[in-house]
């Protein structure tokens, strides 16, 4: 009987101990859910090209984590651009650093610039799109890919300073691309 008394001690303590490490001292993964929305925005007058999205970042445990920086690689054919300038916000944009994600997340509009000196053209095509996320003392992590096409006549309006909205449909599981002249 002592046995079974103490293997019950000794598991319910592991349980315990367990739940303690999972919910209180382990970080967690961070995590992005699908964008709602992803902008490219092409160049006008002295407003470089960017890429936003509106997306929730979230931790997977009760332990927040500090998110020190994001970008966005885009891909196309053999091309590489990484947009790492990056701030954040739905009303007046601050610069990325020192976002605080907890379990309960954080919803925001996501802005990525060019690096100052670097250029960029919306050709038509298949574009890759990665979203990379680095948290303290961490590398930077890829959260997020998506498949987008740009046509002839997107690539051409976005070279007239105009903007491609790509639009989650969650009924059709796509994006719905439109253009639209008024930039954010």
């Amino acid at each position: 009987m002592e046995y079974i008394t103490l293997t019950l001690s000794i598991v319910a303590l592991t349980i315990s101990g367990l739940t303690f490490w999972l919910t209180k001292i382990r970080k967690g993964t961070l995590k992005m859910t699908r964008p709602s929305i992803i902008c490219f925005l092409g160049q006008n007058g002295k407003d470089e090209p960017k890429v936003f999205i509106r997306t929730l970042l979230y931790g997977t445990s009760d332990q927040g984590q500090y998110v020190q920086n994001m970008f966005i690689r885009l891909k196309r054919s053999e091309t590489i651009q990484n947009f790492n300038v990056w701030a954040y916000n739905d009303d007046e944009l601050v610069r990325g650093s020192g976002l605080f994600v907890n379990k309960g997340g954080v919803s925001s509009y996501h802005h990525f610039l060019l690096p100052k000196n670097e250029s960029w053209d919306f050709s038509a095509g298949l574009y890759e799109l990665e979203v990379f996320a680095e948290t303290v003392n961490k590398r930077p992590k890829k959260i997020f890919e998506q498949k987008l096409t740009l046509n002839n006549e997107q690539s051409l309006d976005l070279k007239k300073g105009k903007a491609v909205y790509f639009d989650w449909v969650p009924n059709q599981q796509d994006y719905l691309s439109h253009v639209d002249s008024h930039r954010t």
